[in-house]
């Protein structure tokens, strides 16, 4: 409300509801079904022109790890469209005392300012919502210290989902979006400094039987190959490169893959058994050892459309999937060294087709082909639905 000081009086007019309208933006069903299909630019208040979705966001001092995958998940549909109306989670029943709910109002708050077709800037300020990060995680994630991508995806997706009331039984919009299944083999392999009589005798015991255990997951942690340590003079410019498919195989059921506990080590294999409407994959860039976090350069390269992923499913799974082919829609890059690094985000506007990078409060547009160069951190794919054609720029 406006008032008039000292004489305490209301002011009603009509050209202060734009101010009100940027403290609190709401949106009809009718608006929301439409964000996807218009390429409207919006004018903000000094002239410059935004497309909604597409704004920066101000990094306050080291928070851009955050600000990149905020981005990201403004740009999912349908969990965009389920926080852009408030009345789909004002109703839910948390315990008195209980501080994660701010999570999702505030989140709700930053998509709707995101989205915002009337803003006075052509950039937002996530201050509020990061303000709830670092309380809901104990200080874990903060605005002052860089953090790491995938580790806050991974808190943010579980907090939003469990405050929500997500749980085993319970789906939420969370769950419905990234949730898919898979299954994990896993086989205790005999110590190796064993004689090869004592190891062959181990097999045969029931501990050391493979064993099946089915899990769901929110994203999948592809592992690169390990960079050359040595390189001579006139390999000092090739940077290692692996198509995605090398790095996917780690899912088609075959491949083993030996892990090391503190005492055991294990093989394990997967297989996904249900596939998500929208794919987040991590590429696992860091490796921590005891004294430092080493980064993997190599450059992944993929297909920016039409990645077709039944091969990875079981196959009693496959008829159960009608649609197994994904289409990029977010790309995130860590660029620089690992604890000090810089993220940007590479994002599709499905009203234009067009990609737009966006590093804090700069946003330029980028050709498609520009994407695959940049050492991809974690990225997320949508399934194509029936009748959906390829997408413009792709």
């Amino acid at each position: 409300m406006f008032y008039c000081l000292p004489d305490n009086y209301k002011i009603i007019d009509s050209s202060l509801e734009d101010i009100t309208y940027v403290l609190k933006p709401t949106f009809t069903k009718a608006q929301i079904s439409n964000l996807d299909k218009q390429a409207k630019l919006s004018r903000a208040y000094d002239g410059t022109t935004y497309l909604p979705g597409i704004v920066g966001l101000n990094n306050i001092k080291a928070n851009d790890y955050a600000n990149a995958v905020l981005q990201a998940l403004s740009n999912v549909p349908p969990l965009r469209n389920y926080f852009l109306e408030e009345e789909n989670y004002r109703g839910i029943q948390r315990p008195p005392g209980d501080i994660m709910f701010l999570l999702v109002q505030r989140f709700g708050e930053l998509m709707r300012k995101l989205w915002n077709p009337r803003n006075f800037k052509a950039h937002v300020s996530p201050h509020e919502m990061l303000q709830a990060v670092v309380l809901c995680s104990k200080k874990n994630f903060q605005i002052t210290k860089q953090g790491d991508g995938v580790d806050f995806l991974s808190w943010f997706l579980n907090a939003l989902n469990s405050a929500l009331g997500g749980t085993k039984k319970k789906k939420t919009i969370v769950t419905e979006v990234f949730q898919g299944s898979m299954r994990i083999f896993t086989k205790k392999l005999p110590h190796p400094d064993l004689p090869t009589e004592e190891k062959e005798a181990l097999q045969g015991n029931e501990e050391y039987q493979e064993k099946m255990l089915e899990s769901t997951f929110m994203y999948l942690t592809l592992d690169l190959p390990t960079a050359p340590l040595y390189k001579d003079e006139k390999e000092q410019l090739i940077i290692p490169q692996v198509p995605l498919f090398s790095i996917l195989a780690k899912f088609n059921g075959i491949t083993e893959k030996e892990y090391k506990t503190y005492k055991e080590n294990f093989l394990k294999r997967f297989q996904l058994t249900k596939l998500p409407p929208y794919l987040i994959f991590c590429i696992k860039r860091f490796t921590k050892n005891n004294f430092f976090v080493e980064k993997n350069p190599t450059i992944v390269n993929f297909p920016i459309t039409n990645v077709d992923l039944r091969e990875y499913l079981a196959e009693e799974f496959q008829s159960v999937h009608k649609n197994t082919t994904y289409d990029l829609v977010a790309n995130i890059v860590h660029d620089g060294k690992p604890t000090e690094g810089s993220y940007r985000i590479h994002v599709l506007h499905h009203g234009t087709g067009k990609w737009y990078e966006l590093q804090d409060l700069q946003v330029t547009d980028i050709l498609p082909q520009m994407i695959t160069l940049s050492e991809a951190y974690i990225q997320i794919w949508k399934r194509r639905d029936d009748g959906e054609q390829n997408q413009e720029g792709a």
